[in-house]
């Protein structure tokens, strides 16, 4: 497991990993607002590859060791009121850099997981280029509706706080939001959250790149009609305790996309408590086996037929 740097187009550079044996079923790992590759712990990456996959989790545009835009992020009045700076990218451009990181790695398809944005992601990304995803797994998202999926107020409020301007404030942050929209369902492993926060930090000192993703988010609206077109076998995950985005974003995006499946899991907030691993392992492994279709010939992006 080395971390690389691959060139996605349009002057785009992700950082990622692979973890498990060349060869095996890809999967790729899309991480959530503001997160970075190591979001998607080690040891859970480890568990998926020991089940015959190779695991590719990254850094999106904006995040870690990827590429980072030079143009201040917009403010929240401003991104309420839809006054976007003319650099704003959307989760169609990092659905785009998704694809280009494929096309880096050689693959015309894979398993695609994504988590909370890195779930919007992956929904943009099945429907925009369809032949790339084998199966799709959305976990903790939103289908970007104004009336599903929204954050608690008292999450707003954590999110629009000061950013954080040191190593220490930085990891008190982390520690209070994902005290805060974490599984109060299973114990909350302050440690963990600490020691992450404080590699995200090493990785990038700054939280310009979410300010910016936000506004990805925001822009792109409400993408319900998109996802009526999806058409890769896919599974939603949520669970009943998420202050981040409400679980109604799981069903409304359950509801959009054709044949999807909604699995909600109890005690579940914002987050990958260790004590529900064995549980998403589960759900994920065998969704992409039950959604296994044989790969496509001609043009990896055409649009596939219903």
């Amino acid at each position: 497991m080395t971390e690389q740097r691959a060139d996605t187009g349009g002057g785009i550079s992700l950082a990622y990993e692979r973890i498990g044996e060349p060869g095996g079923e890809p999967l790729l790992l899309v991480a959530g607002l503001g997160q970075q590759l190591h979001s998607w712990p080690t040891a859970f990456c480890e568990r998926l590859a020991a089940r015959g996959y190779e695991v590719i989790r990254f850094d999106n545009r904006d995040a870690g060791r990827s590429t980072r835009a030079a143009f201040r992020p917009p403010s929240v009045p401003a991104m309420l009121l839809g006054r976007w700076p003319a650099e704003q990218y959307s989760l169609g451009d990092l659905a785009a850099d998704t694809a280009g990181l494929l096309d880096a790695l050689g693959l015309d398809s894979a398993h695609v997981v994504g988590v909370s944005m890195g779930g919007m992601i992956a929904q943009t990304l099945a429907a925009t280029h369809p032949r790339r995803v084998r199966t799709l797994t959305s976990m903790m998202s939103a289908t970007g509706s104004r009336r599903a999926g929204l954050p608690a107020p008292s999450t707003w409020r954590l999110m629009t706080a000061r950013p954080p301007r040191s190593r220490a404030e930085a990891v008190e942050h982390a520690t209070r939001m994902f005290r805060h929209i974490g599984s109060h369902g299973f114990p909350f492993d302050a440690e963990h959250v600490r020691e992450q926060a404080g590699l995200a930090w090493d990785r990038c000192p700054s939280a310009a790149g979410t300010g910016r993703q936000l506004g990805a988010i925001l822009r792109s609206g409400n993408r319900t009609a998109e996802l009526r077109s999806i058409t890769a076998p896919t599974l939603v995950i949520h669970g009943d305790r998420d202050r981040m985005v409400h679980p109604t974003g799981g069903a409304a995006t359950a509801r959009a996309i054709p044949g999807a499946r909604l699995e909600t899991i109890r005690g579940l907030g914002h987050d990958l408590p260790r004590g529900v691993w064995p549980r998403l392992l589960d759900l994920i492994d065998h969704h992409a086996r039950r959604g296994e279709r044989p790969a496509t010939t001609g043009s990896a992006d055409a649009p596939s037929a219903s």
